[in-house]
């Protein structure tokens, strides 16, 4: 077999076999094959797609590259949850204990972060204590034990998407359907997962600017989880504006923290009750959505989704009680108010400049070199739909500098008024099963 008769195949619009595709993956990732030919090989990919068989085999041979997650040994379905990202994404927080009090096994593994914040794992950092870092043994037994585990990322889970993706980041490759699916689905699957809930996001924050572009994504990676025998949902939800009100590692804890007494954002609450219904179906603790959405409400109630992620971070070497006493936290010098400079409805509310504004202040990572700043942010006061008077304040700033002048530009230059009302923009679009 030949990596060129590969690239014509491919080139001329005809589907590869299982073969052909473990062949390209399994020699490109041990170094046999050369960049110039894998580069011609994810063009044609780019150009002709795959069928939902070739993205599974695609899928599967890129999970089968490096160390896969054996969780045979915990009790029940393991089901993890995806996030195509955004700005003040904080479900991991809130979804593993809420879901976990519903008796779902949540075994995650989570990254770091790169951009307007850090990831789970840096978020989970901002609580004093808590290590990422378990022996297999131990994983396996949080979560039999206490239903809820979350660690770092292993150092060689899927090195063949490590390599595909810097490649396709460097020849015009990283728009395409196939490619982003497989990426990602290729790393859920490594890390063990008997069932898959994607959020996959769309608007201004997203990766997939359009409705049209979320759904097609959302349909591939489904298609791809239930073809490789992953019971996988997935929903399109709103990333036009950032989600929650909190921007910032140790900002988002705290907003966790009050979603999870029943008192978050509303905008955050209703998208974990959403995928965490899902989460809790796939399951196998609901018959359906509704009745699941039931059991999540209660155990918000009754505090025993609190309780779970006070003894997940017990667990983890963490101080439980900054559930009890949030000013725990890590906690920035100054705050400092931005007062709105004209009076109307927000009308627009840009997520990446928000986001940005964020990274300014240190609580994201620049460069993979970039140390965060876990106490700093923002914390928002209005969203799209919202009236704001003159002069009132429109977002606080926490920051260990005094210089703010970047950051407020940002805050400013991402929000637009309008005199007339305007409608709040729908936070969930699309439910995909199949």
């Amino acid at each position: 077999m030949r990596m060129v008769d590969l690239i014509e195949k491919k080139r001329d619009g005809h589907e590869l076999t299982t073969e052909e595709i473990n062949f390209a993956i399994t020699n490109y990732t041990n170094g046999d094959i050369a960049d110039y030919q894998m580069s011609a090989f994810l063009m044609a990919i780019y150009f002709q797609n795959m069928t939902e068989r070739e993205r599974a085999d695609l899928t599967l041979a890129m999970a089968e590259s490096g160390d896969q997650i054996d969780l045979s040994a915990i009790d029940g379905i393991k089901v993890d949850k995806h996030s195509t990202g955004g700005v003040g994404d904080t479900t991991t927080l809130v979804l593993g204990p809420l879901v976990a009090a519903c008796g779902v096994p949540v075994a995650k593994m989570s990254g770091r972060g790169l951009g307007h914040t850090g990831g789970t794992i840096d978020k989970l950092e901002a609580i004093d204590g808590f290590h990422v870092e378990l022996s297999t043994e131990k994983f396996i037994k949080q979560v039999n034990d206490h239903k809820l585990a979350v660690i770092g990322q292993s150092g060689n889970l899927t090195p063949a998407d490590k390599k595909l993706y810097a490649l396709r980041d460097v020849t015009g490759t990283v728009n395409s359907i196939p490619l982003i699916a497989s990426s990602i689905m290729s790393k859920k699957i490594a890390a063990g997962a008997d069932a898959i809930v994607l959020d996959v996001k769309t608007g201004e924050g997203a990766f997939m600017k359009t409705p049209e572009d979320a759904k097609e994504l959302a349909h591939a990676m489904v298609g791809i989880g239930n073809a490789t025998g992953r019971k996988t949902m997935a929903i399109i939800s709103d990333m036009s504006q950032p989600l929650g009100f909190a921007i910032g590692n140790a900002l988002e804890v705290k907003e966790a923290i009050e979603t999870l007494q029943g008192k978050g954002p509303e905008d955050l609450t209703e998208l974990c009750m959403v995928l965490g219904s899902q989460m809790v179906v796939v399951g196998g603790k609901a018959e359906t959505l509704e009745e699941a959405r039931t059991m999540l409400e209660k155990v918000i109630e009754n505090g025993q989704a609190l309780e779970v992620f006070k003894q997940f971070i017990a667990d983890q070497g963490g101080n439980p009680d900054v559930v009890d006493d949030v000013t725990l936290l890590p906690q920035a010098k100054f705050v400092t108010e931005v007062l709105s400079k004209e009076e109307g409805y927000v009308s627009f509310l840009e997520a990446d400049e928000i986001g940005t504004a964020a990274m300014v202040l240190g609580a994201g990572r620049a460069t993979k070199e970039s140390i965060i700043d876990l106490a700093v942010g923002i914390v928002l006061h209005k969203k799209v739909g919202d009236f704001v008077k003159a002069d009132e304040s429109i977002a606080t700033i926490y920051s260990n500098t005094e210089d703010l002048a970047e950051c407020s530009k940002m805050i400013y230059n991402s929000i637009e008024y309008t005199s007339k009302p305007v409608e709040k923009i729908k936070l969930i679009s699309a439910l995909i099963i199949d």
